[in-house]
């Protein structure tokens, strides 16, 4: 699917055609399979598909078609011929487009959940609707949909890689190293008091890679290949189970193709069997 999306906050006066429409219940999308594939319900009306959600935000265009998304309750079935399902176990059966924009609608259905109540003074907000922001009619306060940005950073030596694991990861899977931003702080400052304070190690060269919305709830995750300056591996055991040096003939098992991780990973992997040097 090659038509751009445009992310709008108000929603049309009217609607003639079928909208997209991303639903969710306890953190599992609405969806149909066929043959490998999965696709969101379309209707002009969520109410045509029987059900009757809890809130709806309108997303904006996919072209000419409009998006929505929607949370149901935990006790409502899915309407015949559709599944609940965990929006992870759903790469490769959405189109990349597709699957972008159900991140961005189970954060914005997140967000739009969590800040029913202003945080500063506990009155109830209500959506503006000239942008994407909950406002309090008390206090003035604007409450907008939470970023966390998040560095990853995959450390190179000659032809080796440092890859970690945390204890939360499946058996044996190995990933590059990361962690939030803190305040006050830059991308760059982040990366390398991460990688300290993960493995002990010192990097230099630092170099993006690229960004990856994580709607795992709202991270913004982004990642940087960096060269390793010295030290030697001292895993902080409050987060790090295992960590090494790895060559291409003892690769770990690796992350998932849905994230970012592989993608940074296989890239470097690709360099190394290239002959393309670190800097």
């Amino acid at each position: 699917m090659s038509e751009p999306f445009i992310a709008l906050a108000s929603p049309p006066a009217s609607v003639e055609q079928p909208t997209y429409w991303f639903i969710f219940q306890a953190g599992q999308i609405l969806v149909r399979r066929e043959e490998g594939s999965a696709f969101v319900p379309e209707a002009i009306d969520v109410h045509e598909l029987g059900l009757e959600p809890l809130r709806v935000q309108y997303l904006g265009l996919l072209g000419t078609r409009h998006c929505c998304s929607a949370e149901c309750a935990v006790d409502v079935a899915p309407p015949p011929g559709f599944v609940w399902s965990g929006l992870r176990a759903l790469f490769g059966q959405f189109d990349d487009v597709m699957f972008g924009l159900a991140g961005r609608a189970f954060q914005i259905m997140d967000w739009d959940r969590t800040h029913l109540f202003c945080g500063r003074c506990g009155t109830q907000t209500v959506p503006k609707q000239t942008e994407r922001s909950r406002q309090c009619p008390s206090c003035g306060q604007s409450h907008y949909p939470r970023v966390a940005p998040a560095v990853m950073a995959l450390v190179r030596r000659g032809d080796e890689l440092l890859l970690a694991r945390s204890p939360h990861f499946p058996p044996g899977m190995h990933s590059a190293l990361a962690g939030f931003v803190e305040p006050g702080e830059s991308l760059e400052e982040c990366l390398m008091r991460e990688v300290k304070e993960e493995v002990g190690v010192e990097v230099t060269n630092l170099r993006y890679f690229s960004s990856q919305p994580w709607p795992f709830p709202h991270s913004l995750m982004i990642a940087f290949n960096c060269e390793w300056a010295g030290g030697d591996i001292v895993p902080d055991p409050s987060e790090i189970e295992a960590a090494g040096w790895f060559g291409l003939e003892s690769l770990p098992v690796l992350p998932n193709k849905v994230s970012i991780a592989r993608r940074l990973i296989d890239a470097a992997i690709a360099r190394i069997r290239a002959g393309i040097p670190v800097s």
